[in-house]
């Protein structure tokens, strides 16, 4: 769907319509064409749900095999995504190498995300140079605490790990995270496909590292981060063993008697 502020280029007064342009650099490119319309959708599909390969792609977007590898191979020389080998979370099955997925650059993902993003990291840049390094700590804290509140329904239940972990990719994706759960091991996998903060969290990693914490809080258990999109990952990743909390529940029980 095309910005209204860029219907405005139609207006007569050229100039004014060129300057509105400008104004929209950071929401990706100003849609001249069909081809640059399915381009922009093509990525957002990816932005919003993370890694894909071109046959998915092309069944999701209704769009010839061909006709979607030339958009790709576009998109990657604009350096808007890459290719890659796709994230194995769990074993893969069934024989002969998987097709490369395509992920969304750091470069390109800017292009996307608001101009609030430098905004913010300048803020906090200033904070902990005004010898306040513990001010970004509890501005990372009190985020994080946001968070639990949001998943309070879910801490408080009394649902499995598997449960609880599912309820929290709801929260994520809702909150624009555009995540899922996937068995992994002895455990849960969760997968955030998209990072809303990833500019901000690579300049200040307190922000991953308590929201883990948060979490682990909400589900009531140990996690552990294992890729981040914020430090170069695909996506970003976080283990919940669900043996821990039941050998919790064990010791406490036998330590009642």
């Amino acid at each position: 769907m095309i910005h209204p502020l860029v219907r405005r280029n139609s207006h007569p007064n050229r100039a004014r319509g060129l300057a509105l342009a400008q104004e929209l650099r950071n929401t990706y490119v100003v849609k001249k064409s069909e081809p640059d319309k399915t381009r922009d959708q093509v990525a957002r599909t990816i932005l919003e749900g993370g890694p894909a390969s071109a046959v998915d792609l092309a069944e999701k977007l209704s769009i010839t095999p061909t006709g979607i590898r030339r958009h790709l191979e576009t998109l990657i020389a604009e350096g808007v995504l890459t290719a890659r080998e796709p994230y194995q979370g769990r074993a893969v099955r069934g024989r002969g190498r998987p097709s490369k997925v395509f992920v969304m650059t750091d470069s390109g993902r800017e292009k996307f995300e608001h101009s609030y993003d430098d905004l913010a990291v300048a803020a906090l840049k200033f904070m902990a140079s005004k010898n306040g390094s513990h001010l970004v700590d509890e501005f990372a804290q009190s985020r994080a605490n946001e968070f639990v509140r949001k998943g309070e329904q879910i801490k408080s239940s009394s649902k499995s790990v598997s449960e609880k972990s599912k309820a929290l990719a709801k929260l994520l994706t809702k909150e624009g995270y555009s995540a899922t759960t996937d068995k992994m091991g002895n455990g849960e996998e969760i997968c955030q496909h998209h990072c809303p903060i990833a500019h901000v969290a690579s300049e200040f990693p307190q922000l991953c590292e308590a929201e883990t914490a948060a979490f682990s809080e909400i589900l009531g258990t140990h996690v552990q981060r294992l890729a981040t999109i914020a430090h170069g990952d695909g996506v970003c990743t976080t283990f919940i063993p669900s043996n821990i909390s039941q050998t919790r529940k064990t010791k406490v029980k036998e330590g009642a008697r």
